[in-house]
């Protein structure tokens, strides 16, 4: 399917895109939904005005350096997805400059920000794309009120998911439904579905004076405080073009598409991963979800046969709208405490092995590997990420899902709330998943897909001399054997830092033991019942040294 794009065909230049405001103008404010095609907010704000403000607010603290974080990056985002959201905006502004317009960058806590342009720019109209996140929904709520005092026209259309969650909700009794079928039955079929959405813009009105406002171009890495700072190479460059590029790559071939089916897919292949790559895109909007499924449903149209829902690639767009969902119906959904569709369960506090798993030193490769990709690149296979979930939670550390959802919240390029707590709910066994005996060995499961150890190789190097009957377990290669690899365990690579076999036998003890007493007491668990739980299964732990997880020090090598 063909897109025909304003970036295809722009619009003429106009040397001076400012000039001063007289009659009607609008604010297009960008948050999410950087882009020009299937964008409501923006066609809404063109309708009728003789200018338009296109603004994005940069706020200080999702942008600028917190050198207090664990990694490069400000107190809410890691360096990586800073550094894609700064790609996405110059690839808007170039879009917006094609059709007589620009993107207006300003800085400083959103709200003010905004409260301030309306005063001063006279506009009669704001637009923007509609968020459920709970940032977003207390943001808008409170420029929603100055707007409405001020006699100035919302309009917040729901264009980032294919449905509208609240309206779910509605029509399942006020409640969020808790299951994938139980979704598509309340969904159906997208409303705009069988309509052609607007991907043409043929041109914009043009920005009006800005008065006092301080405007900038859309700021460098070096311009928000990173100095010279080294970034590695990284295969993902934001933007709608690119977007739009990954997708027409994608959807160009037909029997792919069709044959597409989740959870398949090899976690290892890194060189051309085996999915779309388009999640960093949807999260920033950069890919507007709803043509997505629509150029999906035309490859479906015509081959004779294709993959369904849940497992369809059409079914991973359902799946992100049902987390968004549920999401936005559940009161706590980012935590434990509070939520009442998690499991309570006295996860264990240990500081020494979160900073390990979080900087690959478990002493599992398949597991290192995967977090020094997470790390270096800001993203990985989805069942690559549930490897190290699993690992982290149920599987072998016992750690508490919220410590892991915190680190990938940080270092995903497409870190998206709904989608990173309901995942990580699942993987750990707190909700929607509930068969904590299946786990992914951190062994096993990747020489399944990998036997030379390729993948390992490329993202540990110090083990890319290790025969592969090791690479896996190097703990077990003789002295001999880790000489001539130049790797020796202990002192090139760390030790592991569990037993996978025993720590895997005690995670299902305890969240047998924690799943009895959730149901004893409905779910409704005191935090004394928790600390009680606790106890009782260290005192199970001491008196069962055969199971004990066999802990080795953990710490930096030298």
């Amino acid at each position: 399917m063909q897109l025909s794009l304003c970036l295809s065909k722009p619009a003429q230049h106009l040397k001076n895109p400012l000039m001063a405001a007289s009659g009607s103008g609008s604010i297009m404010w960008f948050r999410k939904g950087l882009r020009i095609h299937d964008n409501p907010a923006l066609e809404y704000a063109s309708k009728g005005s003789d200018f338009v403000y296109p603004v994005f607010v940069i706020d200080p603290h999702y942008m600028e350096p917190d050198p207090k974080a664990f990694s490069p990056g400000s107190r809410l985002a890691g360096l990586n997805r800073i550094r894609f959201l700064l790609e996405s905006l110059v690839d808007l502004d170039t879009s917006l400059k094609k059709l007589g317009s620009r993107l207006l960058i300003l800085r400083g806590e959103p709200g003010q920000v905004l409260t301030r342009c309306l005063k001063e720019w006279g506009v009669k109209k704001l637009c923007f794309e509609y968020d459920t996140d709970p940032h977003y929904q207390a943001l808008d709520i409170r420029v929603k009120e100055y707007a409405s005092a001020a006699g100035i026209e919302v309009f917040s259309p729901v264009s980032h998911t294919l449905f509208n969650p609240a309206d779910i909700i509605q029509r399942n009794g006020g409640k969020p439904p808790l299951t994938y079928q139980s979704f598509l039955k309340l969904a159906g079929q997208p409303s705009w579905a069988s309509s052609p959405l607007l991907t043409s813009i043929s041109s914009l009105p043009p920005v009006g004076d800005v008065g006092s406002c301080e405007i900038s171009e859309v700021p460098t890495i070096k311009d928000l405080g990173y100095g010279d700072i080294e970034q590695e190479w990284i295969p993902f460059r934001g933007g709608e073009s690119e977007a739009l590029k990954r997708l027409k790559e994608s959807i160009s071939d037909k029997e792919w598409v069709a044959n597409f089916e989740k959870p398949k897919g090899n976690p290892s292949a890194f060189v051309k991963p085996a999915t779309t790559v388009l999640s960093p895109y949807l999260k920033f909007g950069c890919l507007s979800s709803r043509y997505f499924y629509q150029c999906l449903q035309d490859v479906y149209k015509n081959v004779q046969k294709h993959t369904s829902p849940p497992v369809s690639l059409a079914g991973q767009l359902l799946w992100r709208d049902f987390f968004y969902t549920v999401a936005f119906g559940t009161p706590n959904f980012d935590r434990m405490e509070g939520n009442k569709l998690c499991k309570q369960i006295p996860w264990n506090d240990d500081d020494e092995l979160l900073a390990a798993w979080r900087e690959a030193r478990t002493g599992y490769p398949w597991i290192d590997a995967i977090m020094v990709q997470l790390r270096k690149w800001g993203w990985m296979h989805h069942l690559a990420r549930h490897s190290v979930a699993c690992f982290l939670t149920r599987g072998d550390l016992f750690l508490h899902w919220e410590r892991g959802r915190d680190v990938f919240e940080r270092l995903l390029i497409d870190s998206d709330w709904a989608i990173n707590n309901g995942n990580w709910l699942w993987l750990s066994c707190s909700s929607f998943f509930y068969q904590y005996n299946r786990i992914y060995s951190p062994i096993s499961f990747g020489k399944k897909y990998d036997p030379n150890g390729d993948y390992i190789r490329h993202f540990l190097p110090v083990l890319k001399d290790m025969p592969k009957e090791y690479i896996y377990e190097p703990w077990t290669a003789p002295p001999g054997i880790q000489r001539k690899a130049k790797c020796i365990i202990g002192r090139d690579y760390p030790k592991p830092v569990v037993y996978h076999d025993s720590a895997s036998k005690e995670c299902k003890r305890k969240l047998a033991e924690a799943y009895a007493l959730n149901q004893k007491l409905n779910g409704q668990l005191s935090q004394e019942d928790l600390d009680n739980l606790r106890r009782k299964l260290e005192q199970d732990e001491d008196l069962e040294p055969k199971i004990r997880r066999q802990r080795q020090k953990v710490g930096h090598l030298t």
